[in-house]
């Protein structure tokens, strides 16, 4: 009888889960003219502690292949008002940048998925609330999970 009760608590919570992510989604707007909500739910970790999230966005676009390219713009982190729940805001893509390597004027160009400039933008992992990342339209969002060593090392005195 123990058993059964245990089981069908759990089959309970389970049947919920959806119900708390769309909870969840209720503090995030729908996004506004001109730019689209990505959401992103990340599954439960042992030691989530050990994870980052780096978001990346970008557009993929025909540049020459000899040259690195770049946009500017950034991520804005806010803070959303009464549920202290974050969200991330690419407010516009910049014009595109690069090097300027002199390529062969008959070299074709290749499609490549070029990202804002500037440093990895890494947040906190966290599978209990959603990712949420406002961009404008054309604008993609990607992802990439970053995992710390299990094993530390000393630094050197001196």
């Amino acid at each position: 009888m123990r058993v059964f009760a245990v089981l069908a608590a759990l089959c309970g919570f389970l049947a919920a889960l959806p119900t708390l992510a769309a909870d969840n989604l209720k503090a995030f707007p729908a996004a506004g003219a001109g730019m689209v909500r990505h959401l992103l739910q990340l599954p439960a970790e042992d030691e989530e502690s050990d994870f980052k999230v780096q978001l990346i966005v970008g557009k993929t676009v025909a540049v020459d292949p000899g040259n690195r390219y770049f946009f500017a713009g950034r991520i804005e982190r806010e803070t959303i008002k009464g549920w202290g729940f974050p969200r991330y805001v690419v407010g516009r893509l910049g014009p595109l940048a690069g090097t300027l390597m002199a390529t062969d004027p008959g070299t074709p160009k290749v499609k490549r998925f070029v990202t804002l400039a500037g440093d990895a933008y890494l947040i906190g992992y966290n599978s209990r609330l959603p990712v949420v990342v406002y961009a404008p339209q054309g604008v993609e969002v990607r992802y990439r999970l970053w995992r710390a060593s299990p094993e530390s090392r000393a630094i050197d005195p001196g």
